[in-house]
């Protein structure tokens, strides 16, 4: 039996099942507001108007490239980034999607494969520091506030 357990998770008997010791936090557990947030949300436009941008140039036909299903998605989801909907699942998974772009076999030198690994890295850390207080996402899944003084009844 191991003497410390490592951030909660300890092995218990011979079968080494995992028993988790904590409480896991939600999938992001802040949404700043101030200086912070207006930093996140200037991140998500940048990001989500990037990559609006792109996929509406190959749509157009203005840029020419052989992964133009990977950028429609693209475009699909910097709406998404740019809204704050579902943003930590929307950026790693468009995280993903632009480094498959950066990195196929089939896209082209011209298609500039470094603008793709620059907004992987951007999206990744908006999937990691969360939509800021500014998003759809602060509105749907944000802190709330509860009331919970006692209510006056009518005299009748």
């Amino acid at each position: 039996m191991p003497s410390k357990a490592f951030w909660g998770v300890a092995s218990h008997g011979e079968f080494h099942t995992i028993k988790l010791g904590c409480a896991l936090q939600r999938l992001f557990s802040t949404f700043p507001d101030g200086w912070p947030g207006f930093g996140l949300l200037l991140l998500r436009l940048g990001v989500g108007v990037a990559l609006i941008f792109l996929g509406v140039n190959v749509l157009v036909g203005t840029r020419e490239s052989n992964t133009v299903g990977r950028e429609l998605i693209a475009a699909a989801g910097g709406a998404f980034v740019l809204a704050g909907l579902w943003t930590p699942l929307t950026g790693a998974f468009l995280a993903l999607n632009e480094l498959w772009i950066a990195l196929s076999l089939y896209s082209s030198p011209q298609d500039g494969h470094w603008i793709h690994i620059f907004l992987a890295v951007l999206l990744a850390g908006v999937a990691m520091l969360g939509p800021g207080a500014w998003s759809i996402d602060a509105r749907l899944f944000g802190r709330k506030r509860l009331n919970l003084s006692p209510k006056i009844r009518d005299k009748s």
